[in-house]
């Protein structure tokens, strides 16, 4: 992915990673427009960040994808790239019958699936563009407290590897992004301000650094991220996913 030269979209870009993403991309010249659910809080990022333009998008509604696609692409005919930033996380007692399920799906999968697919045919005429899904380290080793969430993310890391072969003969390249656990809002404040997450600013520099560095990449990993990512290459899965599930539900349990 070119780091400079884009009209790029970032989904989720009132917080966390979509605004910081999307703030890092604007310092770079880049022409950036930030999509959420939330006008109110649209208008706060773009108000701090002279020059971010905004759109409101129901990312897991089929219809507003279809609209905010197409009033895109007319207000933007350079539009040549969209960052999937937006998702939800939540906890769930499957026992209990607590699911997020549909709406995890239709917010982490569904959402970017359909995006995709109405922008897809405008990057196809660009001389260059790029999508980059967000998928995660829980997508290679799951946290059992969340489990639609993990398995949306999952199911990410698998269509970028489809969608990217699928592009390998196009001017439009794939790449995934896959975070590790970050100081975001994403599941409340106690993440935000856990100090077992990564610094989001530390997070960002070090991505930004791999986009300008390496932009083919196809994965974009820091490295706080590898353990996950390569948990099953190199040994002992079974022993590591009890060992990282076991610790979260004792933290979880000593709140």
């Amino acid at each position: 992915m070119h780091s400079t030269a884009n009209t790029l979209l970032v989904t989720g870009g009132g917080s966390g990673i979509g605004r910081a993403l999307a703030e890092a991309f604007l310092a770079l010249g880049n022409e950036v427009i930030i999509a959420g659910r939330r006008e109110s809080v649209l208008k706060q990022v773009t108000a701090a960040n002279p020059g971010l333009h905004y759109v409101v998008l129901d990312i897991a509604d089929a219809a507003d994808v279809q609209r905010v696609a197409a009033e895109l692409i007319a207000r933007y005919p350079r539009l040549n790239a969209v960052v999937h930033s937006a998702g939800i996380m939540r906890s769930e007692n499957l026992l209990a019958g607590d699911s997020a399920l549909d709406d995890t799906v239709a917010t982490n999968l569904l959402g970017p699936l359909r995006l995709d697919r109405a922008l897809l045919p405008h990057f196809l005429q660009q001389p260059h563009a790029a999508i980059v899904t967000v998928s995660s380290g829980l997508a290679f080793l799951p946290l059992a407290l969340t489990p639609s969430y993990c398995a949306t993310k999952a199911a990410v890391h698998s269509y970028s590897q489809s969608l990217r072969y699928q592009l390998k003969d196009t001017a439009v390249k794939v790449h995934e992004l896959a975070p590790p656990y970050v100081q975001t809002g994403l599941m409340g404040e106690r993440q935000a301000n856990d100090p077992h997450a990564m610094p989001l600013k530390e997070f960002i520099a070090e991505v930004m650094g791999i986009f300008e560095h390496s932009p083919e990449a196809e994965e974009i990993l820091v490295e706080r991220v590898k353990p996950l990512r390569f948990a099953e290459a190199n040994g002992n899965y079974a022993g590591f996913f009890k060992q990282f599930n076991d610790q979260m539900a004792a933290a979880r349990a000593g709140e």
